[in-house]
Order: C-alpha cells, then sequence, then structure tokens
C-alpha cells in the first residue's frame, strides 16, 4: 500500500473554514476537441450563461476570451490552454429533478487547442484535470485529434461527458455521431439530452431522464430563456425507448439501479442520476448531450451535466507519486488540512507580469510568503504573489486551497511537471509525458542585435512548451529549433517578433528523422592512453538488439564479478545515453534499441568515469554499425473530407505522396478519406488540396508512428543532410 502524506493534524471535514466554495461544490474541467469543433464558442457561452462575462464574443470576430493571444484572434484558433473561472447555479424547475439543484457551485474551466501541433497543451491540462467536456462535430463525428484527445483522457483516467455539438447544421446526424464514438472510441456513450429537431430546425433538447422538452426561442438570439413543456407526442416512443436502454445500461454496471430493477421497484429520476453520477466518476459511462453553441441551444443544461455527473476533487482518487529518496509510492488526499502538494503544468511568459506558473493543488493550501520545496532541484522558492487567471484577466489573491488552479508569479528554477510540496513532507508526483518533435528549421537573427536577444527569446519559449526544442547544430553551429508541425513553429517564430522584438531567417522545415537497428549486434569500445603518467583507460562492450515500437531505450547492466567497478556503472549508462543521440547513419537519435551492459575491464589507476563514458559512446557506435542500421521518417494519419466527385482526384494525390489509404466512408455526398502518408510528402498539402478541390475539401492529420524510409530515398535524405 502506498504511503499517504500526513495530515497536519487528522480532521474529518476536508474544507478550510475560509475557502469560498467548499470541495464538494467544485468542479475542475476541460473542454477539448478536434479543431473547429465548437470548444472556445462553448467555453465562451458557458462564460456568458454563468454571468461572468455579459456579452458573448465570437471566434470569427476575434473577440473571445479564452482565446486572448493576438495569433489566436487572427487566426480563429486555440494555441494555448486559457484558465478560467465562474460560478453556477442549477435552477429549480417544476417536474424536473437535478443533483445539486439551488447550490451554488464552482467550476474551473481549461479551453485547449484542438489543432494536433498543440496537442501538448491538451496533455498537460488533462493530466491535472478531474473531468471534461468531449465537443464533437454534429456533421462530422469523431475526427482524428478527438480519438487523440479521448486516448489523453484515458490515460489520466478522466471522466467525459460528450457534448455533440452544431446540431443546427446541414448534415448533423445525433446517432452517427454517438455510434462513431462507441465504434472508434470505444466509449460506452448513451444520451441523457436528446436533439429536438435538427438543422434549421434545432430547437433545443429533450430530457430523457426527467422526460420534459426543452425550447428555445428563436426570439432571443443570446439563449438566455427557454420553456420546458412536456416532450412532443412525435418524440415519445424514441424518448421511452432511449431511458429504456439508459436504465438498461446504468442497470448492468450499478449495484444500486440493478438492485430495482431486479425487486421491480421504480428506477426514479434520483437513483438513475445517482447510478450515471458513480459510472461516469468511475470512468465506465459517458452520458452525452446534443446541443448547437453558436446558436446558444442547449448550454444550460449542459453545465447542469457537468455538475451533476462530474467528479468534485473529492470523487477523485488520491493523487499518486512516490518518496523523492526512497522511491516508495505515496499518495496526497484530497484535503485542506493536508500538507502542501502540488503540479506545476504550464509555464507562461505573461508581458504584463512576467513568468507565471500554473498549478494545480492536490493537497493543503498555499499563501502568500509561504515557502515550497521543489524535490527535483532541491530548492525553496518563497511565493510573493498568487494569481487567479480569467483568461487574460488576472486577479490577485490571497490563499488557493486544494482542488484550487491558480498560478505563482516570479518564480525561479521551475520546469513543466516539477512537484511544488511542504519540505518537511516531500513527495514527487507524476509528471504529464510528451510526444518528441518531428519536424525542425535552421534559424538565425537578422542583426546582431536581434542575435543577443534571440538566446533569450527562444530559451523562454522552450520553458513555456515542451514539445518545442531549441540545440545548436554539431557541425554547422546554426541553432535549430524542434516542433509538432510547420504551424507550431510559425508560431514559434510570429512570438519571437511580436513578445520579444527578435526578426530572424527561418530556413526550410526539416523533417526530425530517427535511427533503429534491425538485427542484434555485440559492441566493443576501447579508450587506452597509456604514455607515462596519469593515463586514460576504459574498456566496456555492450550487446544491442531491436526494442519494440515506441519502447525507446532500455538500458540493463549485467556485469557481475566487479569487472566494471560498480562506481563507473553510471558514467557507463550516462554514454550510452549520450550515443543515442546521433545515430550512425546521419546523426538522427536512435530509438527503439535494448543494450545489455555485459563486459569489459579497468585500470587501477588510470581508469575514470569519463574513460568509461567514453569507451560506453564507442562501444555503442561500434554496436550500431554490426546492427544493421535503417532510418525511420514520420508517419502521419491524414483525414480528408471531401465532395465525391473529388475523391479519386484525391486519393491518387495521396498516393503519388507515397500515401496508403486506411479506409473511405461515405457520408451523404461527402467521402472521408482517411490515409497515413509520410510527414515528408506533406509540405504545402494544404495549397494542394484546395487546388484538387476547388477550396471544397478539409482535412486534418497527427502524428502516427515511425516507419522504415525506403531504401531507394536514403542516399537523397543523407546526401541532402550532408550539403546543410
Amino acid at each position: 500500500m502506498p504511503a499517504t502524506l500526513e495530515q497536519k493534524p487528522a480532521a474529518k471535514n476536508p474544507n478550510s473554514p475560509n475557502r469560498k466554495f467548499p470541495l464538494e461544490r467544485t468542479r475542475n474541467i476541460g473542454i477539448a476537441a478536434h479543431i473547429d469543433a465548437g470548444k472556445t464558442t462553448l467555453t465562451e457561452r458557458v462564460l456568458f450563461y454563468t454571468g461572468m462575462i455579459h456579452k458573448i464574443g465570437e471566434v470569427h470576430e476575434g473577440t473571445t476570451v479564452t482565446d486572448w493571444m493576438e495569433q489566436e484572434r487572427e487566426r480563429g484558433i486555440t494555441i494555448t490552454s486559457a484558465a478560467t473561472t465562474c460560478a453556477w447555479t442549477q435552477r429549480q424547475e417544476p417536474g424536473v429533478y437535478k443533483i445539486f439543484e439551488g447550490i451554488r457551485q464552482r467550476i474551473n474551466i481549461i479551453d485547449t487547442p484542438g489543432h494536433v501541433d498543440f496537442t501538448a497543451e491538451v496533455e498537460r491540462s488533462l493530466r491535472v484535470l478531474d473531468g471534461a467536456i468531449a465537443v464533437f462535430d454534429a456533421v462530422a463525428g469523431v475526427q482524428p485529434q478527438s480519438e487523440t484527445v479521448w486516448r489523453q483522457a484515458t490515460k489520466y483516467n478522466v471522466p467525459c461527458i460528450a457534448f455533440i455539438n452544431k446540431m443546427d447544421r446541414v448534415g448533423a446526424d445525433f446517432k452517427m455521431s454517438i455510434d462513431s464514438m462507441r465504434q472508434k472510441l470505444g466509449a460506452n456513450a448513451w444520451p441523457v439530452l436528446l436533439p429536438l429537431g435538427k438543422e434549421d430546425q434545432f430547437k433545443g433538447q429533450i430530457d430523457v431522464i426527467n422526460k420534459k422538452a426543452v425550447i428555445y426561442s428563436d426570439s432571443d438570439q443570446l439563449g438566455s430563456t427557454y420553456e420546458l413543456a412536456d416532450v412532443p407526442k412525435e418524440y415519445i416512443d424514441l424518448v421511452d425507448k432511449t431511458y429504456a436502454d439508459l436504465v438498461e445500461q446504468i442497470s448492468n454496471l450499478d449495484d444500486e439501479v440493478a438492485e430495482a430493477v431486479l425487486e421491480e421497484k421504480p428506477v426514479t429520476p434520483e437513483l438513475l442520476k445517482a447510478g450515471i453520477r458513480r459510472q461516469t466518476i468511475a470512468n465506465k459511462f459517458v452520458p452525452v448531450v446534443a446541443g448547437s453553441a453558436l446558436k446558444n441551444k442547449g448550454v444550460q443544461y449542459l453545465v447542469d451535466a457537468v455538475v451533476d455527473y462530474l467528479p468534485s476533487p473529492l470523487d477523485i482518487p488520491p493523487a499518486k507519486g512516490q518518496d523523492p529518496d526512497s522511491g516508495e509510492p505515496m499518495e496526497a488526499a484530497t484535503d485542506d488540512n493536508g500538507n502542501f502538494c502540488s503540479l506545476a503544468f504550464k509555464l507562461w511568459s505573461d508581458p504584463f507580469v512576467g513568468k507565471l506558473v500554473f498549478f494545480r493543488i492536490y493537497s493543503g493550501t498555499l499563501s502568500k510568503g509561504d515557502t515550497v520545496y521543489n524535490p527535483r532541484t532541491n530548492k525553496r522558492e518563497r511565493i510573493s504573489r498568487l494569481i487567479q487567471i480569467q483568461a487574460d484577466k488576472r486577479e490577485d489573491i490571497e490563499t488557493c486551497y486544494s482542488g484550487d488552479i491558480a498560478a505563482i508569479v516570479g518564480i525561479k528554477n521551475i520546469t513543466t511537471g516539477d512537484t511544488l510540496c511542504d519540505e518537511d513532507h516531500p513527495i514527487l508526483l507524476e509528471p504529464p509525458t510528451f510526444p518528441d518533435p518531428v519536424i525542425s528549421m535552421a534559424i538565425e537573427p537578422k542583426t546582431k542585435l536581434d542575435q543577443e536577444k534571440m538566446g533569450v527569446a527562444l530559451q523562454r519559449l522552450a520553458e513555456e512548451d515542451p514539445t518545442f526544442r531549441v540545440y545548436t547544430h554539431e557541425d554547422t553551429g546554426q541553432t535549430i529549433i524542434a516542433g509538432m508541425g510547420e504551424l507550431h513553429l510559425e508560431i514559434i517564430r510570429d512570438r519571437m517578433f511580436r513578445e520579444f522584438k527578435v526578426d530572424a531567417n527561418a530556413g526550410k522545415p526539416q523533417i526530425a528523422y530517427r535511427e533503429t537497428i534491425t538485427t542484434s549486434a555485440h559492441g566493443v569500445g576501447k579508450l587506452i592512453k597509456q604514455s607515462g603518467g596519469r593515463g586514460q583507460y576504459g574498456h566496456v562492450e555492450v550487446d544491442v538488439r531491436p526494442g519494440s515500437r515506441s519502447s525507446g531505450l532500455v538500458v540493463e547492466n549485467k556485469i557481475v564479478g566487479g569487472i566494471i567497478p560498480r562506481e563507473y556503472i553510471p558514467a557507463v549508462k550516462k554514454g550510452i545515453d549520450e550515443a543515442v543521440l546521433n545515430g550512425v547513419l546521419g546523426g538522427y537519435p536512435v530509438v527503439d534499441v535494448e543494450v545489455d551492459i555485459v563486459y569489459g575491464s579497468f585500470h587501477e589507476v588510470d581508469s575514470s568515469e569519463l574513460a568509461f563514458k567514453l569507451a560506453a559512446i564507442f562501444a555503442m557506435k561500434d554496436g550500431f554499425k554490426q546492427g544493421k542500421p535503417i532510418l525511420l521518417e514520420p508517419i502521419m494519419k491524414v483525414e480528408n473530407i471531401t465532395p465525391e466527385e473529388f475523391q479519386g482526384d484525391i486519393c491518387g494525390d495521396l498516393s503519388r505522396r507515397r500515401g496508403s489509404i486506411s479506409s473511405i466512408e461515405t457520408r451523404g455526398h461527402l467521402a472521408i478519406i482517411h490515409a497515413e502518408v509520410p510527414l515528408a510528402e506533406l509540405f504545402g498539402y494544404a495549397t494542394a488540396i484546395r487546388s484538387l478541390s476547388k477550396g471544397r475539401s478539409s482535412y486534418s492529420m497527427e502524428p502516427s508512428h515511425f516507419q522504415q524510409v525506403p531504401q531507394n530515398l536514403v542516399a537523397a535524405i543523407l546526401d541532402q543532410k550532408e550539403t546543410k
């Protein structure tokens, strides 16, 4: 059993008497989806109906609260995850049961990007959230980035509500959207709020559990008012069947509902909603809500569902971590009386207040003037200023409590994923994990003045973004920036110019290739320099073999009998770590290799850590050469949505780009083409697809995996690298 972070004293009530909203009345949620599914539009409506803003902003007008960066407002996309907070009281309505009706709740919301280039923003947000609204386009159903977001939510055990948005659009299909969730995501998704009408006849929702129609008036453009009515006759059979399906699904999962069904007792709205809440929090059930954020229909009942079904910080398991010294498992339970424990999940250089560190408190409280401890750096930091973010507004606060998401101003020596805790009770929480960059380019300042500022700008931006890397090319001395896609690096350059006043030239984007081996091999490395006096002696031998896909580097020490003294083994491992940074084909990183340290020798006087590190590098390089190395390239999952008349041209173009078609779906007059294509062949694809379809097709892509480069292309890739 993991040790639990000791309480300060133990207390039955986990709430501090000073907090405004108790933990059980707090929700920390994210809004996540594929690009253009309507996340930011939905967030804007939630803020409006909860009274946090008094005018609805629109993405296409660049006036939304959560898209506050200039680039976000210009491009109409979300780039960074924006944190905001609001309060909601479930309205008491005749004939309608809501679990928390009349009780004011606090909802902390993080609106995340949908573009694949900014997937790290979603990853680090979901790591610290308790629940999420997954938004789906009612016309498209599950899209590629929807799958990525769902995988991320599953990875961190984040319960979800599904919002089928855009029910007003031509081609909206609620049933298809739910079916695609079940088939593509494996989600146990069932509707709790059905659409009332669709396309231009979409009027509102039908509450399946309370059997009421929620009808919005066309005369109220803001959607602030609606009326409750009996279910229209033409919907009664559908509602009865949906209700019966809902009861059956929950009774299969929930003992209390199952007991009522077996004893033939009525399944009341109170009993059914309690069962849905339990099973949603247990990640066994996904309630589905229909609506249209842009048309202001269905958002209020969606927020009711958030409060009813998504967990409070008290409903989730304790945060898992380990003792920084012993590595023993530990837990931090949600409790204001506990010792302080939090996770820094995002860094941001704010133009007004400086460096911000966004963090989530799992246990205890934090006040201005307190000192926190970072187990990774073994350093203490004094908290001089705490703020709560209302998108682009900042409110100073004196104290924040367990379950809160807030920001610290001015803290140093910290990176994304660091734990901040009580020094007397240290714990190391598990940080979020991020994918490696897939694209890079050389960058150089235009003037000497820019040269001085560029290093500072790139360092700041790399601190903020775990998927953005900066390094100096060993051979040319050029500064290389690497990221998740063309748009990612374009935004980085734009921010350098706007925020740091650095003007820079950029080279053509380059693919982040990888290397691996295809057969087992033995590598020998020796460093022997003995010419009188203190010399250098290191001798290491390794067995290398191919690892499974995405396994990275796995190292095992099989030295016995002290032929390499124990104190030199860390140096050997360090050499192995350095060796995989540059392969023997083109100097690309080596991945998916298993290494056994099997033999070596040492000299009583001349051996040193440096000698063994270098010998390990030589041994690895020797092993790579014998292991029949190959070049790997990133493969992208591509989804094209196109009118059927352009299907042939688009499939032909994908084939010319070395793409393989996975499947083709037909939806009305549209063809949805799924393919896997090498990233190297996708530069300029947006322009090509516009030309092929006269601007009527759209596409999206996301990283899939690495695959061997065809042998006939390897020489050209390596020659091109040599000439740079």
